[in-house]
């Protein structure tokens, strides 16, 4: 998914996380840590790229990066994006790769209470930082990132997807003009990317809607830009994705 241009965002750091209010559009610098964080929006959607993928980050997940992986932030809408970093010692009891995790209502208020104004000792941060792994580990994954392709064939696949969420053409199609088969191309999106073309697609699909949603557009808009000719089938696979409708979504956004 393509990086916009790049956006100051207001700003409060400190060692162990922080508070980033971006405009519309803001980007960040490509940039790596050496431990890993955990970014949160609590108001508007979060992107975040990286060479493994990109993850969308609606108000109800959370978006894990370990230590040492280059990565980029993008702000849908006005986004107020919180940001906690792990020490080594929990961040081994969270994956190793990116990862988008369902936020609780629990690890919600951790994570407000990691980055509000309230000042915490050291001993205190250790214990909610503790709760809030402890949390995610409860949680199951989601299917908001996606994992950037290495085949060549896949690449040119994902990149006209990218551009066109919307786009209905078949795999078959999509395989003569990237010189695969569509056989070809249903092994290599379930062994490199661990999910069929149809499920990947939905993804996309999903992650670009939620970014339009953040930009204003309705659910109607939306549909039809993500490939839905019909509104309800939309939201159906919205809901069944991010966890709530399109509307509701919007609302407390």
């Amino acid at each position: 998914m393509p990086i916009g241009r790049q956006a100051v965002p207001t700003s409060r750091i400190w060692p162990s996380g922080g508070v980033h209010r971006w405009p519309p559009g803001g980007t960040s610098a490509a940039d790596s840590h050496h431990r890993g964080h955990l970014v949160y929006a609590a108001r508007g959607v979060l992107s975040v790229h990286t060479e493994r993928g990109t993850s969308i980050v609606p108000a109800n997940r959370v978006a894990w990066t370990p230590a040492g992986i280059t990565h980029r932030h993008r702000a849908h809408g006005h986004t107020d994006m919180r940001i906690v970093f792990l020490p080594a010692s929990l961040a081994r009891l969270v994956p190793g790769r990116p990862a988008v995790f369902t936020a609780s209502g629990l690890a919600r208020e951790v994570l407000l209470a990691l980055t509000g104004p309230r000042e915490h000792d050291r001993a205190a941060s250790a214990r909610l930082r503790r709760v809030l792994v402890d949390e995610l580990r409860e949680a199951p994954e989601q299917p908001l990132h996606l994992p950037e392709p290495r085949d060549d064939r896949l690449r040119a696949v994902a990149r006209r997807l990218y551009e066109d969420p919307g786009d209905t053409t078949s795999l078959a199609e999509l395989g003569q003009r990237a010189g695969a088969s569509a056989r070809t191309l249903s092994r290599l999106f379930r062994d490199e990317l661990g999910m069929t073309f149809y499920e990947w697609r939905t993804q996309v699909r999903i992650g670009h809607a939620l970014v339009l949603l953040a930009d204003g557009h309705d659910t109607a808009a939306t549909a039809r830009a993500c490939g839905w000719a019909n509104p309800s089938h939309f939201i159906a696979a919205f809901t069944a994705v991010v966890g709530t409708t399109p509307g509701r979504h919007r609302a407390n956004g």
